[in-house]
């Protein structure tokens, strides 16, 4: 073990490469390396340096730093990231290139989905970048609802321990990151560039979610593979949705055709809710279920096709919000919806 970092008040990042370059003012309690490290990181990315003179954070133009001193999600992230460097030295590079070399959650993140969405000789990672990064700091929602995201993983699943982790590996994160970028260009008019996202999403990731959709925040894809959401569909705040999820058309109408999740709702795995039809909120819907008719608010539906537990009429009430909870067991009768 080496002494990794001490604290100091006011620390200054400059990252550069090629296409970018980033300078940040951190006017808090920051990590700063020590001299040890320092050496450590400039031998593995010779392109991070450190710079005493402190300056305001400009990214393409826009002056982030007003909101980068209180961003708590992504000191945590940076934290996290140096305590598993620290642990696991081969990952040092790693974590530079991804996330200690950036002086924003939003840089960070255009960097990192560029570096998967882009095709050599084709798609330069530039390009790519600049879409995105253009999409995250043009819009305060999305930054709101990318840190929702984050929390929601780290709140709502077991197995996501730090959330750098969600931040690096997470495929289900990723994918709804670029979905919002790509919903932002598409309500800009630019469609060709929001649907070159989605189908890059949709290679990279298997997720397949049309650039028009509407999707909350603090919402989780867990697992995520095979999840599609159609042109239509709304997806409301705190969701929780599971691999191999269909919010799709009956395939039988046109215009405004797909599902309606409210706040709140848990969709399990491999399940199909077909047509516009709405999902009140707090509902839970059972793994493997087929939905064509709407469920009420804080009632479970299972099956295919999917019946309420306890009577039609007087279904069985969730006492807390199903998203939130992830708690996939039901028992009891069933009756048709």
């Amino acid at each position: 073990m080496f002494c990794f970092y001490m604290y100091t008040h006011i620390c200054c990042l400059s990252y550069r490469k090629s296409h970018q370059q980033f300078t940040s003012r951190r006017s808090l309690l920051v990590a700063m390396p020590c001299e040890v490290m320092a050496a450590r990181v400039r031998r593995c990315c010779p392109n991070f340096t450190f710079v005493d003179a402190a300056r305001s954070l400009v990214v393409d133009g826009t002056d982030l730093s007003h909101y980068v001193a209180v961003d708590e999600a992504w000191i945590r992230i940076q934290d996290e990231a140096r305590s598993d460097a620290e642990e696991e030295p081969l990952l040092l590079k790693f974590y530079c290139d991804l996330v200690l070399a950036h002086p924003t959650l939003e840089s960070a993140l255009a960097a990192h989905l560029a570096a998967k969405l882009a095709i050599p000789d084709l798609l330069p990672h530039a390009a790519v970048h600049d879409l995105l990064i253009s999409a995250f700091c043009s819009d305060g929602e999305i930054r709101r609802a990318v840190r929702a995201d984050l929390r929601a993983a780290v709140d709502r699943d077991p197995a996501c321990a730090k959330m750098v982790h969600c931040f690096l590996y997470y495929k289900g994160f990723l994918a709804l990151q670029t979905h919002r970028a790509a919903h932002r260009l598409w309500a800009e008019g630019r469609r060709a560039a929001a649907l070159l996202l989605q189908s890059r999403s949709s290679e990279v990731f298997a997720v397949d979610i049309h650039p028009a959709a509407r999707i909350g925040a603090g919402v989780l894809l867990d697992h995520a593979t095979g999840v599609v959401v159609g042109e239509t569909a709304v997806v409301g705040d705190d969701t929780s949705i599971l691999h191999g999820v269909t919010l799709g058309g009956t395939g039988k109408v046109g215009g405004d055709r797909h599902p309606k999740i409210g706040d709140g709702v848990l969709v399990g795995a491999g399940t199909q809710i077909l047509g516009n039809v709405t999902i009140g909120e707090g509902a839970k819907i059972g793994a493997g279920s087929v939905v064509l008719k709407a469920v009420p608010p804080r009632t479970t539906a299972v099956g295919n096709p999917a019946r309420l537990i306890g009577e039609k009429e007087n279904p069985v009430r969730l006492e807390k919000m199903a998203g939130l909870t992830m708690d996939h067991t039901s028992w009891s009768n069933h009756d048709r919806i």
